[in-house]
Formats: C-alpha cells, structure tokens, sequence
C-alpha cells in the first residue's frame, strides 16, 4: 500500500490566469511566488494510493446513464485485473495498475523507434510545464524525502520531457482543438498534421498524459468520447501508451467527464491517474476558493497534481522494465 507522502517543493510559478479559453499560455502563467508544500502531514498523506476507498457519493447527478452512453464502437478486451467498473470511477485509485495492454503498447512502440526516455502531455493550461511537471526538471525547485526517493530514476530517466509543451499542450486545447490541423504550429508541423500527430512524429514519445479539461456549454459528453477516441486509437496505433486523467473540477456539473475518461480507459484497458480522488483530501477539494470560478485547482493541488502524475508515471514505467 502506498500513500503519498509530504513534498517539499519550491515552486516558483504558480497560475494567476489560466482560463478555460485562454489563448497564449504565456500570457497567462507568470512567476509569482515561492510555493512550498507544508512541511507538516496534511490529509494528502492519508491518501490510500493503491486501494480502493469507500465513497457513498453518487457518480452522476441529474443525468440518467441512456443519456451519456454513445453510439456503439469498436469493443476492446478489458483488463484481466480486477477492476471496478466506469459507474465507481471516484473509487479507483489515484496511482493505477498497470496492465497487460500497457506493456504491448510500450513494446509495439519500441519497435517503432520511439524513445523510451520521452514522454509526452497532451492537454490545455493545466498541462503546460509552468503548472504540471516542470519543477522535476529544475534542481533545487523540489526535494523528495526520503520515502519519495524511489521516485528520483523516474525522474532522471524522463529528463527533458517534465518542462516542455511540445505540440500537444497549449491554454485553450480541448479534445476537438488537439485533432484539428488549424490548431497545429505550421513552423515545426507538416501540412495537414494536427498537434497530437506533430507531437508524435516529432518527440516520438512512449507515454503521453492525456488531460484535456475545457469545457463549454452545449457540449455533449457523446463529442468528448468520439473525440477522445480518436486520440487513443492514433496513440495507440503509434505505440505511444496514453495515460488517461481525471480533473478536480465539475465544471460541466455531473462530472460526465470523468466518467467517461473512466469508461474509455476500462474500455480500453489503459492506465486511469485518479486525480480528482487525490484532490479530495486537499481544501476545497482542491479548488481555488479565491477565485470560486469552478474551473481553476489551487497552489497546493497544483503541485498535488505534478506528484501524484509522477508516481503513476514511476509505477508504469517500472511495470514495462520488471
């Protein structure tokens, strides 16, 4: 069993003006403080990592399940693990298990020439290396004590990767902007490449985090699935492992999001990182309460969010190696 342990961090970033439709990252992400996590156990360390917590809190709110399932596709073999169904996604736990499919995965995309030491982030503001893993790759921006120790390898196997953008990570990306060639950098991109195919060919990664958050009224979780469909199946097909990611937030307000995250990754069979449960230990549940937009996670899960990634990172990594 393992439990997330106190992080000392300096974190000289933090997010003052990440929106959902923000355009520039770099308009948005500023230095604005030093962030140190407390040096004193909070609830985080209480934090069941490997089992699965009892909740009675029901998944979907006011939405019946005829509702969010989509049209019929291509069906995959889940995983031969035990494994709580999409519906209890908020009982899965925070750092997942790897799978069978996640070494083929690896493996295929060893074949192809991928760099095992790259991985990628596809994702909107949350995911930019000023607010998700971009410390890990500055000395003396984190120190791991000594029961996180085991995760430092992780973190010198994947150097380079924690503090990049690449193609696939940019404020205002959602599952249809990170498919359309419109939104794919012309100067680094072949024509007709949209940023997760640019991404690929020119990082040639072996994982990639998948986290794409932005939502705006009139969407339908059906679009988001079809969407994220497509991501997977590109991925995959270029054996590239994706790791699929709950959010803290509810922006959407039944949390069909993350359920369907959920239903793709059993669907699947890939690897779910159970963000919004670490959150749930933290204030707020992780939101910034001085913003009370609903969308923004505070300076605490920010750095939250970066660990717990690295953990689930650490733990698939060393699966694919065992």
């Amino acid at each position: 069993m393992k439990k997330i342990p106190t992080i000392w961090v300096v974190f000289l970033i933090l997010i003052t003006g990440c929106t959902p439709f923000a355009q520039n990252p770099q308009e948005s992400i500023k230095p604005t403080a030093t962030f140190s996590l407390a040096t004193e156990p909070s609830e985080v360390d209480n934090i069941d990592i490997k089992n699965t917590p009892q909740t009675t809190e029901q998944f979907v709110e006011g939405m019946s399940q005829s509702e969010i399932q989509p049209t019929p596709q291509e069906t995959h073999i889940p995983t031969t693990e035990p494994r709580l169904p999409p519906e209890d996604w908020k009982q899965w736990p925070v750092v997942p298990e790897p799978t069978s499919r996640v070494y083929e995965i690896y493996q295929h995309g060893l074949e192809l020439g991928n760099n095992p030491n790259h991985f990628s982030k596809i994702g909107d503001c949350h995911s930019v290396k000023a607010a998700f893993m971009g410390l890990f790759d500055k000395p003396g921006w984190y120190k791991l004590k000594e029961d996180s120790a085991y995760l430092q390898p992780t973190i010198d196997w994947f150097s380079g990767s924690y503090d990049r953008d690449g193609q696939g990570v940019k404020g205002g990306y959602n599952a249809a902007a990170v498919l359309s060639p419109l939104w794919a950098d012309p100067s680094v991109c072949l024509p007709g490449e949209n940023p997760v195919q640019c991404e690929v060919r020119i990082y040639q990664p072996t994982f990639a985090f998948i986290s794409l958050e932005v939502w705006w009224d009139g969407r339908t979780p059906e679009r988001y699935e079809a969407y994220m469909r497509d991501i997977l199946d590109y991925l995959i097909e270029h054996g590239v492992v994706p790791i699929l990611a709950t959010k803290a937030d509810n922006v959407e307000g039944d949390h069909s999001l993350n359920y369907t995250t959920a239903k793709l990754a059993y669907e699947y069979d890939l690897p779910l990182w159970n963000f919004w449960l670490a959150a749930q230990s933290l204030p707020n549940h992780g939101m910034d309460a001085e913003r009370n937009d609903g969308f923004h996670i505070s300076y605490e899960a920010w750095t939250t969010r970066s660990y717990t990634a690295l953990m689930t990172l650490e733990n698939l990594w060393q699966s694919v190696n065992e």
